[in-house]
């Protein structure tokens, strides 16, 4: 099969914006040209508007698609507290009790079809149900993470796969409660599980294998809460010997509660605790880190680690907001994630993180840079090139070298007929429905999402509704 091309009047490329663009892509969908100034080559498929590059998202949770909407009331506290991410907590454990490997896999494949529609062109899954219901192994024990794997390969996104290694309830070593049981394994345990795991997913993105999504395998330490630190120095060398390169994802900082704990039990914050007692480099991800001190956005910044920022879940939770501002000055590396996805669209996660710091600092156009004044141009790149990083997948934007995933923008739409591309962007993120100003996804080369629809929208949309109402009605 000979290469595949595409032209575009505008692109987007790590370094800004530029005309008459000519991509090319082999057969294994990494580009092998990207000229700009250039005029379309023979057979080139002609972009109807602006290329903007797929973004990664770089925190899910799959199956809690199924419970979005679902959670906001106001619970019944017997202290009379007040409503938070731990009394959601209760409530997601109680529908994650239910789940059966179809439904996860019904709930994974709408998810997948809805992010492709959504801009999103891969993604990295904190998979912590390891287990039945009763909390034993499935007799094949990746039988949920190959659940997890199918729906992304029949949606056609790129993985990256983070089995969660979750071992206590609390700081100190605390015992798990009942709702965790589906989660627990010991370390050597999940060290099998990376290596049963580790050829499946070599196999699933080998090269020329058309059609067949690239997976990465990585390892997810649920947080410091849930992992003690001999669970996570072992967890980590284990790690190392099966893949030195391997992405590692945490959640840190993510709950005042959290930090206040952590301060009672080791006498420093989190994100202090970990970078003074793991190796945390450009391979990790901390997930949240919503309250750091500043040393400690100093020093995460300076490891090399991603900020995995999911602003509508964050919102939703009542997390708090993250200083993008102290983060940039430190130069440090961000993405985006859509975590419980109680929304799926990654220009809404960048409107969100734009709007929580304009509300935060009460100023505007926080997230603009001196090089890109355009805020909606300066998120998508360092969004990109953030989440990237964090996948361990090349998939850094519109580049020799890296996968072409891009996005098409519809240049028709009433809110971006008639402006300059980077305006385009703007009124996408900020002036649109978001989804609805995207023309076409391609992942590796392939269109999977044509007039901002996949082929497989109805029937996953059905057997998506139909595995939620299996989980609603089952006692």
């Amino acid at each position: 099969m000979r290469g595949q091309r595409c032209f575009a009047a505008d692109a987007l490329l790590p370094t800004g914006w530029a005309k008459n663009v000519s991509l090319q892509w082999d057969v294994d969908g990494r580009l092998a040209v990207v000229e700009a100034d250039a005029a379309p080559l023979p057979g080139a498929e002609l972009a109807c508007g602006p290329l903007i590059p797929g973004m990664p998202n770089l925190h899910s949770h799959a199956f809690q698609r199924a419970i979005a909407g679902l959670t906001e009331y106001r619970g019944q506290s017997v202290d009379g507290g007040q409503d938070s991410f731990w009394s959601w907590r209760t409530l997601m454990y109680r529908f994650a009790s239910r789940l059966g490997p179809e439904q996860l896999e019904a709930i994974a494949l709408h998810l997948y079809v809805e992010m492709i529609e959504a801009g999103y062109t891969s993604v990295c899954e904190f998979h912590y149900v390891h287990h039945d219901s009763d909390g034993r192994p499935y007799a094949d024990d990746a039988t949920l993470a190959l659940a997890l794997m199918r729906a992304a390969q029949r949606a056609g996104i790129g993985l990256t796969l983070l089995p969660v290694l979750y071992q206590t309830s609390g700081f100190g070593g605390l015992p798990p409660n009942d709702g965790q049981r589906r989660f627990i394994r010991s370390t050597d345990s999940m060290l099998r599980l990376l290596e049963r795991l580790k050829p499946l997913c070599e196999a699933q993105g080998a090269p020329g294998v058309e059609g067949a999504p690239s997976v990465r395998l990585g390892l997810a330490p649920h947080s410091l809460r849930a992992v003690p630190p001999d669970g996570l120095r072992e967890a980590l060398a284990g790690l190392h010997a099966i893949d030195a390169t391997a992405p590692v994802h945490i959640h840190i900082a993510e709950q005042t509660k959290e930090v206040d704990d952590c301060l009672a039990w080791s006498g420093q914050r989190p994100a202090a605790w970990l970078l003074d007692h793991a190796p945390v480099d450009a391979r990790w991800c901390l997930v949240h880190a919503t309250h750091m001190d500043a040393d400690e956005y100093r020093r995460a910044a300076a490891s090399g680690a991603v900020a995995g920022l999911c602003p509508t879940t964050e919102a939703n939770l009542g997390d708090g907001i993250f200083d993008l501002p102290a983060w940039r000055a430190a130069k440090g590396a961000w993405g985006i994630g859509s975590d419980s996805h109680i929304c799926v669209n990654a220009a809404e996660e960048l409107l969100m993180l734009e709007y929580s710091q304009r509300l935060g600092t009460r100023q505007r156009n926080v997230a603009a840079a001196a090089a890109q004044p355009q805020v909606a141009t300066a998120m998508t790149l360092a969004a990109v090139q953030g989440g990237a990083q964090a996948a361990g997948r090349a998939i850094g934007g519109l580049a020799v070298g890296q996968q072409a995933d891009f996005v098409v923008l519809d240049a028709a739409h009433t809110a971006l007929a008639g402006l300059p591309a980077a305006d385009m962007l703007s009124s996408h993120v900020f002036a649109s429905h978001r989804t609805s100003a995207i023309d076409s996804v391609w992942i590796a080369g392939r269109p999977r999402a044509q007039a901002a629809r996949h082929d497989l929208h109805d029937s996953a949309a059905a057997g998506f509704i139909a595995a939620r109402r299996q989980l609603l009605d089952a006692p």
